[in-house]
């Protein structure tokens, strides 16, 4: 399967959004939680306007994955990392990644923050995350979510 990494185009922040609420509702939570989230789960215009967005497209250019990240005073965050439900463990999360990890360093930052779905730590911790320990969930009030830590690679 040939997959590449763009940046994400104006007109797909909304099928993007739609991906990722596919993409959560894979792990089984309930039509609440699933309301309860869309909002956290959208993909921001703006975000994609800064160059802040990454989507794994196949050969006919169709969105496979999406991947977002935000500046933050200590570093880079991973905001959404989501893949099509069909599409799991075809290198598609591992190239989102990598994209989240090479804008960290053109940012001169050093760290990817990860406040992670409990389902996706492990993926995470594959890609060479730490856990850094618990933060509260932007989407589900009294939910913890694992925050996890990533040191972006020097460039050699």
């Amino acid at each position: 399967m040939a997959i590449r990494c763009r940046p994400a185009r104006p007109e797909e922040a909304e099928p993007l959004g739609a991906l990722c609420a596919r993409s959560k509702a894979h792990w089984g939570y309930d039509a609440e939680f699933m309301r309860s989230s869309l909002a956290a789960l959208s993909i921001d215009a703006v975000a994609i306007a800064e160059g802040r967005v990454f989507v794994v497209v196949d050969a006919s250019d169709s969105p496979l994955g999406v991947a977002a990240v935000a500046l933050r005073e200590d570093g880079v965050e991973l905001t959404h990392l989501f893949v099509e439900p069909g599409r799991l463990a075809q290198g598609i999360g591992a190239a989102l990644f990598a994209a989240a990890l090479r804008w960290t360093l053109d940012r001169a930052r050093t760290e990817l923050l990860i406040a992670s779905d409990p389902n996706a730590a492990g993926f995470y911790e594959k890609m060479g995350a730490v856990n850094a320990g618990m933060v509260p969930s932007d989407a589900i009030s009294g939910r913890m979510l694992p925050l996890l830590r990533c040191s972006a690679p020097n460039r050699s």
